[in-house]
């Protein structure tokens, strides 16, 4: 199988536009990171990619935040906007646009949209009468809120009673035009608890929903009368095509769409689920486009079983997170522990003990203690071993040939954590394997041409494994391969069309005789917590 670059489809995914009401949380870099998993891992294998992440900058709650602040909404926006990019850095997180919604050109594209729409016939001017949460940027139907009429999302957060004219969008029009998508395309909404969530949701009869608001002065105004302001979402989901087009051509709907479009997965968390799985469709069906591949609502976090939260003050702040442990431990941690599309935990003893079992020990010891032997036994190269002439049933090899398609499907699948169960079974193999062989006795016993089969083995199992966990842990996989003596860059954007990936993926790459690197640890092992004293 040759994978030529040029003759891959094209792969575009999302997160979420960010609302910029605070700088981010870990909830916020936990999507991304699992975007930037998925982008990278299509880039090995030579699609052109597009990553897009940004921020979602307009609406009542900026407004009302901003003025808290004592700061103009722009102002609040482009210093919360600028955290966001900070944090992406410090993960090693590299998106391909940044999109923010007051970005000028981005009102050319909702201008245009709009137009669309209009002429469609699917807005209407319409008085809109009930409970509204700010934070949520939403009217709440009475049976859904909590008591004291809470919103059920943001349960501290009384609504607000609004009677007032608005703008609407004939979502109802499009429900046999939904059901029908979904029938057609099963796949369309994932996991399947998210597809039967919104299915229920639809099946309940959909609703005209507001795209406008009142008395809003941040926001674009809505283009047939100024006297309204676009509501929040109408404008924010647009976020996804302006980012489509090149920054420097002049905006245009036509030219946004003409490449990237339609996305192949939109990450969100499961909040914001019946905007991007029912509302955004009937919009872009409304406009004549076609609707995105997937849409994929995964789980929430929790801290140490707690619900996270300022008021609990059991806060994780992502940034420190990775000032602590570094961008490697983090992004590992979260895509290997939890089980993406649930809800998952994070608990800095578990954290810890996973990253010093897996990192440390299984791959970063086996990787030592491997190349010291190679040094001592081979010349301080990789042995001179044909990998063909290795039998077939030898363990690694046998588990390494099947490895390919297990990990690929897995990160199709956005399977993370089965992606990593996999590699590691390789990785625990090789350790045993080592033991088992006792390449030192067979070395005093003279058995050089077994010494070397034995070396080689296990070497090459952890370069693939190192290669197959570059989407998720890019340094420490960078450090195995300069150590491997292999040259490759896994932050490099065009890592698809330098290294190929159906022989890199493949058990059995590693040129024999080549020479090695100096080994040294590729993770220093973490210190565990001090136990707090009781009172």
């Amino acid at each position: 199988m040759t994978l030529n670059p040029v003759d891959q489809p094209t792969f575009a995914i999302t997160t979420p536009l960010y609302y910029v009401n605070g700088l981010p949380h870990i909830g916020s870099a936990y999507t991304t990171i699992a975007a930037d998993v998925v982008a990278r891992f299509y880039r090995l294998m030579g699609h052109p990619v597009l990553m897009i992440t940004g921020t979602d900058e307009h609406g009542q709650k900026i407004q009302r935040t901003a003025e808290e602040r004592g700061m103009s909404p722009q102002s609040h926006c482009d210093e919360v906007a600028a955290g966001f990019e900070r944090l992406w850095e410090l993960l090693n997180i590299d998106c391909d646009r940044f999109i923010r919604t007051t970005a000028p050109r981005h009102n050319v594209i909702v201008n245009e949209f709009f137009q669309r729409v209009w002429e469609q016939g699917d807005i209407y001017q319409g008085q809109q009468q009930g409970w509204y949460c700010v934070s949520c940027e939403e009217f709440k139907e009475e049976r859904d809120l909590l008591s004291d009429q809470r919103c059920p999302i943001h349960t501290n957060k009384s609504v607000e009673w609004r009677d007032e004219s608005n703008y609407f969008f004939k979502l109802s029009k499009y429900q046999e035009q939904l059901d029908q998508l979904y029938a057609d395309r099963p796949d369309f909404i994932q996991p399947e608890s998210r597809r039967n969530e919104v299915l229920s949701f639809v099946k309940r009869g959909l609703q005209d929903f507001s795209i406008s608001r009142i008395n809003l002065d941040w926001g674009f105004p809505v283009p047939t009368d100024s006297g309204h302001t676009l509501y929040v979402w109408f404008d924010a989901l647009l976020g996804y095509i302006t980012a489509l087009q090149d920054p420097d051509e002049d905006p245009s709907l036509e030219q946004a769409v003409a490449r990237w479009w339609p996305i192949n997965i939109h990450l969100i968390g499961k909040d914001i689920l019946r905007f991007h799985a029912v509302y955004w469709p009937a919009m872009l069906m409304s406009a004549g486009l076609p609707v995105p591949g997937r849409v994929y609502g995964h789980g929430f976090l929790t801290k140490d079983g707690q619900k996270m939260g300022k008021s609990q003050g059991n806060t994780l702040d992502p940034v420190e997170l990775v000032k602590k442990y570094g961008a490697d431990a983090v992004r590992y941690y979260f895509v290997r522990e939890i089980e993406f599309g649930k809800d998952g935990d994070f608990n800095e003893t578990r954290f810890i003990n996973v990253l010093n079992a897996d990192l440390a020990n299984d791959l970063g010891n086996l990787l030592n203690r491997t190349l010291k032997m190679a040094a001592r036994y081979c010349g301080d190269r990789v042995p001179e071993i044909d990998p063909q002439t290795i039998s077939a049933d030898n363990p690694l090899r046998a588990i390494g040939v099947s490895l390919t398609k297990t990990v690929a499907e897995a990160y199709t699948h956005l399977a993370f954590s089965q992606a990593c169960t996999a590699i590691l079974a390789l990785v625990q193999a090789s350790n045993k394997f080592v033991d088992d062989q006792a390449p030192w006795s067979l070395f005093k016993q003279g058995k050089q041409a077994e010494t070397e089969a034995v070396l080689y083995a296990v070497l090459e199992s952890v370069r693939q494994a190192a290669y197959l966990l570059s989407p998720i842990i890019p340094g420490i996989s960078n450090q195995i391969y300069a150590q491997l003596g292999l040259t490759a860059d896994f932050n490099d954007k065009a890592i698809g069309q330098g290294l190929n990936y159906a022989e890199q993926a493949t058990w059995g790459y590693l040129p024999p005789g080549q020479p090695l690197g100096v080994a040294s640890p590729v993770f220093q092992r973490l210190e565990p917590l001090e136990p707090v004293a009781s009172s």
